[in-house]
Protein backbone atom coordinates (compact mmCIF):
# COMPACT_ATOMS: atom_id res chain seq x y z
CA UNK A 1 0.00 0.00 0.00
CA UNK A 2 1.19 3.77 -0.81
CA UNK A 3 2.29 5.79 2.36
CA UNK A 4 -0.70 8.45 3.10
CA UNK A 5 2.15 10.72 2.71
CA UNK A 6 2.78 10.22 -0.78
CA UNK A 7 -0.47 9.81 -1.62
CA UNK A 8 -0.93 13.45 -0.51
CA UNK A 9 2.09 14.31 -2.06
CA UNK A 10 0.91 13.46 -5.54
CA UNK A 11 -2.64 15.12 -4.82
CA UNK A 12 -0.88 17.96 -3.92
CA UNK A 13 0.90 17.86 -7.70
CA UNK A 14 -1.87 16.74 -9.53
CA UNK A 15 -3.59 20.31 -8.61
CA UNK A 16 -0.39 22.32 -9.08
CA UNK A 17 -0.35 20.34 -12.82
CA UNK A 18 -4.05 21.07 -13.31
CA UNK A 19 -3.38 24.83 -12.53
CA UNK A 20 -0.60 25.17 -14.63
CA UNK A 21 -3.14 23.26 -17.52
CA UNK A 22 -6.00 25.87 -16.59
CA UNK A 23 -3.93 29.11 -16.46
CA UNK A 24 -2.55 28.22 -20.56
CA UNK A 25 1.31 27.05 -19.29
CA UNK A 26 2.76 24.46 -21.00
CA UNK A 27 4.29 21.46 -19.75
CA UNK A 28 7.68 20.26 -20.15
CA UNK A 29 9.54 17.14 -20.37
CA UNK A 30 11.11 17.79 -17.35
CA UNK A 31 7.86 19.11 -15.30
CA UNK A 32 6.19 16.83 -13.50
CA UNK A 33 3.08 14.84 -14.67
CA UNK A 34 0.49 12.49 -14.16
CA UNK A 35 1.52 8.73 -16.05
CA UNK A 36 -2.01 8.92 -17.50
CA UNK A 37 -0.99 12.23 -18.64
CA UNK A 38 2.36 10.97 -19.96
CA UNK A 39 0.97 7.52 -21.78
CA UNK A 40 -1.68 9.83 -23.31
CA UNK A 41 0.66 11.87 -25.21
CA UNK A 42 3.06 8.66 -26.41
CA UNK A 43 -0.11 6.69 -27.76
CA UNK A 44 -0.93 10.19 -29.11
CA UNK A 45 2.38 11.34 -30.69
CA UNK A 46 3.66 8.15 -31.37
CA UNK A 47 0.51 7.38 -33.15
CA UNK A 48 1.05 10.70 -35.53
CA UNK A 49 4.57 9.94 -36.22
CA UNK A 50 3.69 6.30 -37.48
CA UNK A 51 0.58 8.48 -39.52
CA UNK A 52 3.57 10.19 -41.21
CA UNK A 53 5.45 7.89 -42.31
CA UNK A 54 2.97 5.22 -43.41
CA UNK A 55 1.35 8.19 -44.95
CA UNK A 56 4.28 8.16 -47.80
CA UNK A 57 3.69 5.03 -48.83
CA UNK A 58 -0.01 5.85 -50.50
CA UNK A 59 1.47 8.56 -52.31
CA UNK A 60 5.01 7.00 -52.67
CA UNK A 61 4.09 4.52 -55.18
CA UNK A 62 2.95 7.33 -57.45
CA UNK A 63 6.26 9.29 -57.59
CA UNK A 64 6.95 7.49 -60.92
CA UNK A 65 3.70 7.73 -62.47
CA UNK A 66 3.38 11.67 -62.19
CA UNK A 67 1.96 13.27 -65.34
CA UNK A 68 4.30 15.81 -65.45
CA UNK A 69 7.85 16.45 -64.18
CA UNK A 70 6.48 19.37 -62.29
CA UNK A 71 3.78 17.26 -60.15
CA UNK A 72 6.84 14.51 -59.95
CA UNK A 73 8.87 16.77 -57.90
CA UNK A 74 6.05 18.18 -56.19
CA UNK A 75 5.07 14.68 -54.93
CA UNK A 76 8.14 13.57 -54.20
CA UNK A 77 8.88 16.88 -52.01
CA UNK A 78 5.71 16.20 -49.89
CA UNK A 79 6.69 12.37 -49.25
CA UNK A 80 10.09 13.92 -47.83
CA UNK A 81 7.90 16.43 -45.56
CA UNK A 82 5.83 13.90 -44.12
CA UNK A 83 9.34 11.76 -43.67
CA UNK A 84 10.88 14.96 -41.95
CA UNK A 85 7.21 14.86 -39.54
CA UNK A 86 7.57 11.66 -38.36
CA UNK A 87 10.88 12.64 -37.48
CA UNK A 88 9.73 15.64 -35.67
CA UNK A 89 6.92 13.47 -33.55
CA UNK A 90 9.03 11.18 -32.57
CA UNK A 91 12.21 13.30 -31.38
CA UNK A 92 9.08 14.97 -29.13
CA UNK A 93 7.50 11.50 -28.17
CA UNK A 94 10.86 10.21 -26.98
CA UNK A 95 11.33 13.51 -24.34
CA UNK A 96 8.51 11.28 -22.71
CA UNK A 97 10.96 8.26 -22.02
CA UNK A 98 10.23 6.32 -25.20
CA UNK A 99 12.62 5.32 -27.14
CA UNK A 100 12.19 5.55 -31.10
CA UNK A 101 13.04 1.80 -31.28
CA UNK A 102 10.17 0.70 -29.11
CA UNK A 103 8.19 2.80 -30.45
CA UNK A 104 8.57 1.34 -34.10
CA UNK A 105 8.19 -2.27 -32.01
CA UNK A 106 4.81 -1.30 -31.16
CA UNK A 107 3.94 -0.09 -34.45
CA UNK A 108 5.44 -3.84 -36.21
CA UNK A 109 3.44 -5.90 -33.77
CA UNK A 110 -0.10 -3.85 -33.83
CA UNK A 111 0.13 -3.20 -30.50
CA UNK A 112 0.07 0.84 -31.80
CA UNK A 113 -2.20 2.15 -34.40
CA UNK A 114 -2.00 5.17 -37.10
CA UNK A 115 -4.70 6.83 -38.98
CA UNK A 116 -7.21 4.27 -40.66
CA UNK A 117 -7.25 6.55 -43.78
CA UNK A 118 -3.94 4.70 -45.32
CA UNK A 119 -5.51 1.65 -45.10
CA UNK A 120 -6.98 2.47 -48.64
CA UNK A 121 -5.53 1.82 -51.82
CA UNK A 122 -4.58 5.35 -54.05
CA UNK A 123 -6.12 3.82 -58.01
CA UNK A 124 -5.39 7.05 -59.81
CA UNK A 125 -3.63 10.26 -59.99
CA UNK A 126 -7.06 11.87 -59.03
CA UNK A 127 -6.49 10.27 -55.62
CA UNK A 128 -3.66 11.81 -55.05
CA UNK A 129 -5.42 15.10 -55.93
CA UNK A 130 -7.93 14.01 -53.48
CA UNK A 131 -5.46 12.73 -50.37
CA UNK A 132 -3.71 16.49 -50.72
CA UNK A 133 -7.27 18.55 -50.88
CA UNK A 134 -9.24 15.79 -48.15
CA UNK A 135 -6.57 14.11 -46.10
CA UNK A 136 -4.46 16.91 -45.37
CA UNK A 137 -6.88 19.25 -45.34
CA UNK A 138 -8.81 17.13 -42.31
CA UNK A 139 -5.29 16.76 -41.09
CA UNK A 140 -4.76 20.88 -41.18
CA UNK A 141 -8.40 21.31 -38.97
CA UNK A 142 -6.88 18.41 -36.13
CA UNK A 143 -3.27 19.88 -36.42
CA UNK A 144 -3.60 23.67 -36.09
CA UNK A 145 -5.48 22.58 -32.92
CA UNK A 146 -2.31 20.93 -31.45
CA UNK A 147 -0.35 23.94 -32.22
CA UNK A 148 -1.95 25.05 -28.49
CA UNK A 149 -1.66 21.60 -27.14
CA UNK A 150 -0.69 21.68 -23.35
CA UNK A 151 2.41 19.69 -24.05
CA UNK A 152 5.16 21.80 -25.65
CA UNK A 153 7.61 19.47 -27.30
CA UNK A 154 4.43 18.33 -29.00
CA UNK A 155 2.82 22.05 -29.67
CA UNK A 156 6.17 23.62 -31.23
CA UNK A 157 6.33 20.73 -33.64
CA UNK A 158 3.23 21.30 -34.75
CA UNK A 159 3.86 24.68 -35.77
CA UNK A 160 6.01 23.73 -38.26
CA UNK A 161 4.08 20.75 -39.57
CA UNK A 162 0.94 22.50 -39.88
CA UNK A 163 2.87 24.70 -42.10
CA UNK A 164 3.76 22.41 -44.66
CA UNK A 165 0.44 20.64 -44.29
CA UNK A 166 -1.05 23.64 -45.84
CA UNK A 167 1.26 23.94 -48.75
CA UNK A 168 0.37 20.01 -49.06
CA UNK A 169 -3.52 20.74 -48.76
CA UNK A 170 -3.14 23.85 -51.53
CA UNK A 171 -1.22 21.30 -53.89
CA UNK A 172 -3.78 18.38 -53.60
CA UNK A 173 -6.74 20.95 -54.45
CA UNK A 174 -5.01 22.40 -57.16
CA UNK A 175 -4.78 19.20 -58.84
CA UNK A 176 -8.17 18.84 -58.21
CA UNK A 177 -8.89 22.01 -59.83
CA UNK A 178 -7.05 20.68 -62.57
CA UNK A 179 -8.88 17.82 -63.43
CA UNK A 180 -12.25 19.31 -62.59
CA UNK A 181 -11.14 21.68 -65.53
CA UNK A 182 -10.19 19.13 -68.20
CA UNK A 183 -11.66 16.74 -70.08
CA UNK A 184 -14.91 15.07 -68.92
CA UNK A 185 -13.22 11.70 -68.60
CA UNK A 186 -10.56 13.66 -66.18
CA UNK A 187 -13.61 15.52 -64.52
CA UNK A 188 -15.27 11.92 -63.87
CA UNK A 189 -11.07 10.43 -62.39
CA UNK A 190 -11.64 13.56 -59.76
CA UNK A 191 -15.46 12.78 -58.61
CA UNK A 192 -14.55 8.82 -58.70
CA UNK A 193 -11.68 10.08 -56.47
CA UNK A 194 -13.87 12.06 -53.81
CA UNK A 195 -16.27 9.35 -53.74
CA UNK A 196 -13.78 6.59 -52.07
CA UNK A 197 -11.62 9.24 -49.84
CA UNK A 198 -14.90 11.28 -48.59
CA UNK A 199 -16.38 9.10 -46.08
CA UNK A 200 -12.87 7.63 -44.85
CA UNK A 201 -11.94 11.35 -44.56
CA UNK A 202 -14.43 12.09 -42.08
CA UNK A 203 -13.49 9.00 -40.08
CA UNK A 204 -10.05 10.70 -39.52
CA UNK A 205 -11.48 12.50 -36.87
CA UNK A 206 -11.98 9.61 -34.82
CA UNK A 207 -14.83 8.07 -33.32
CA UNK A 208 -18.04 10.06 -32.43
CA UNK A 209 -17.65 11.75 -28.91
CA UNK A 210 -20.17 9.33 -26.95
CA UNK A 211 -18.03 6.72 -28.24
CA UNK A 212 -14.65 8.01 -27.47
CA UNK A 213 -12.65 7.10 -24.31
CA UNK A 214 -9.90 9.63 -24.39
CA UNK A 215 -12.06 12.55 -25.24
CA UNK A 216 -13.25 13.81 -21.74
CA UNK A 217 -9.89 13.81 -20.23
CA UNK A 218 -7.54 15.23 -22.86
CA UNK A 219 -10.33 18.33 -23.02
CA UNK A 220 -9.66 18.83 -19.53
CA UNK A 221 -5.78 18.65 -19.95
CA UNK A 222 -6.53 20.72 -23.10
CA UNK A 223 -4.48 18.12 -24.98
CA UNK A 224 -7.19 18.58 -27.49
CA UNK A 225 -8.97 22.25 -27.42
CA UNK A 226 -11.86 20.72 -29.70
CA UNK A 227 -13.88 17.47 -29.88
CA UNK A 228 -13.88 14.81 -32.69
CA UNK A 229 -17.55 15.40 -33.35
CA UNK A 230 -16.29 19.47 -33.20
CA UNK A 231 -13.29 19.09 -35.56
CA UNK A 232 -15.73 17.14 -38.20
CA UNK A 233 -18.50 19.10 -38.67
CA UNK A 234 -15.49 22.08 -39.04
CA UNK A 235 -14.07 20.18 -42.03
CA UNK A 236 -17.61 19.59 -43.55
CA UNK A 237 -18.45 23.66 -43.49
CA UNK A 238 -14.80 23.95 -44.97
CA UNK A 239 -15.08 21.12 -47.55
CA UNK A 240 -18.71 21.24 -48.84
CA UNK A 241 -18.32 24.98 -50.45
CA UNK A 242 -14.67 24.05 -51.78
CA UNK A 243 -16.38 20.88 -53.47
CA UNK A 244 -18.86 23.12 -55.10
CA UNK A 245 -16.42 25.53 -56.46
CA UNK A 246 -15.02 22.35 -58.36
CA UNK A 247 -18.44 21.45 -59.66
CA UNK A 248 -18.36 17.39 -58.56
CA UNK A 249 -20.59 16.38 -55.50
CA UNK A 250 -19.90 15.02 -52.27
CA UNK A 251 -21.35 11.02 -51.92
CA UNK A 252 -23.87 12.30 -49.48
CA UNK A 253 -27.08 12.83 -50.45
CA UNK A 254 -28.53 14.07 -46.74
CA UNK A 255 -25.56 16.97 -47.02
CA UNK A 256 -27.21 20.58 -46.84
CA UNK A 257 -26.82 23.69 -45.35
CA UNK A 258 -29.19 24.33 -41.75
CA UNK A 259 -29.55 27.84 -42.00
CA UNK A 260 -30.78 27.54 -38.46
CA UNK A 261 -27.76 25.84 -37.02
CA UNK A 262 -25.36 27.83 -39.51
CA UNK A 263 -23.34 24.52 -40.17
CA UNK A 264 -23.94 21.79 -42.80
CA UNK A 265 -25.71 18.92 -41.91
CA UNK A 266 -24.71 15.45 -42.92
CA UNK A 267 -25.44 11.70 -43.36
CA UNK A 268 -24.46 8.94 -40.66
CA UNK A 269 -21.06 7.09 -41.18
CA UNK A 270 -20.56 3.45 -42.05
CA UNK A 271 -18.94 3.70 -38.15
CA UNK A 272 -18.75 -0.60 -39.07
CA UNK A 273 -15.99 0.29 -41.84
CA UNK A 274 -14.45 2.52 -39.21
CA UNK A 275 -14.20 -0.06 -36.63
CA UNK A 276 -12.76 -3.00 -39.18
CA UNK A 277 -9.89 -0.76 -40.49
CA UNK A 278 -9.09 0.29 -37.24
CA UNK A 279 -8.60 -3.49 -35.80
CA UNK A 280 -6.33 -4.16 -39.06
CA UNK A 281 -8.75 -4.97 -41.35
CA UNK A 282 -8.90 -2.66 -44.06
CA UNK A 283 -8.30 -2.86 -47.41
CA UNK A 284 -4.41 -2.11 -47.22
CA UNK A 285 -3.88 -2.93 -43.64
CA UNK A 286 -1.58 -5.86 -44.30
CA UNK A 287 0.42 -4.72 -47.71
CA UNK A 288 1.13 -1.19 -45.44
CA UNK A 289 2.30 -2.91 -42.18
CA UNK A 290 4.57 -5.49 -44.52
CA UNK A 291 5.96 -2.62 -46.74
CA UNK A 292 7.28 -0.67 -43.29
CA UNK A 293 8.63 -3.97 -41.41
CA UNK A 294 10.61 -4.45 -44.99
CA UNK A 295 11.97 -1.12 -45.25
CA UNK A 296 12.75 -0.98 -41.33
CA UNK A 297 14.95 -4.31 -41.87
CA UNK A 298 16.41 -3.32 -45.02
CA UNK A 299 17.23 0.10 -43.31
CA UNK A 300 19.41 -1.90 -40.38
CA UNK A 301 22.81 -1.18 -41.73
CA UNK A 302 21.88 2.07 -42.41
CA UNK A 303 21.39 2.73 -38.80
CA UNK A 304 23.88 0.54 -37.57
CA UNK A 305 26.54 2.77 -39.95
CA UNK A 306 25.16 6.04 -38.94
CA UNK A 307 25.44 4.80 -34.95
CA UNK A 308 29.14 3.48 -35.75
CA UNK A 309 29.96 6.85 -37.06
CA UNK A 310 28.63 8.70 -34.56
CA UNK A 311 30.62 6.52 -32.33
CA UNK A 312 34.06 7.23 -33.67
CA UNK A 313 33.51 10.75 -34.27
CA UNK A 314 32.84 11.04 -30.41
CA UNK A 315 36.09 8.98 -29.69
Amino acid sequence: MMPKQNILDDAKLADQFQDHIDADEKIEPKDWMPDKYRNTHIRQISQHAHSEIVGMLPEGNWIGRAPTLRRKVALLAKVQDEAGHGLYLYSAAETLGISREEMIDQLHTGKAKYSSIFNYPTLSWADIGAIGWLVDGAAIINQVMLTRTSFGPYARAMVRICKEESFHQRQGYEIMLTLCRGTNVQKEMAQDALNRWWWPSLMMFGPRDNESPHTEQSMKWKIKRKTNDELRQQFIDNTAPQADFLGITIPDPDLKWNESRKHYDFGEIDWDEFWTVVKGNGPMNKERLDARKKAWKEGTWVREAALAYASNKVH
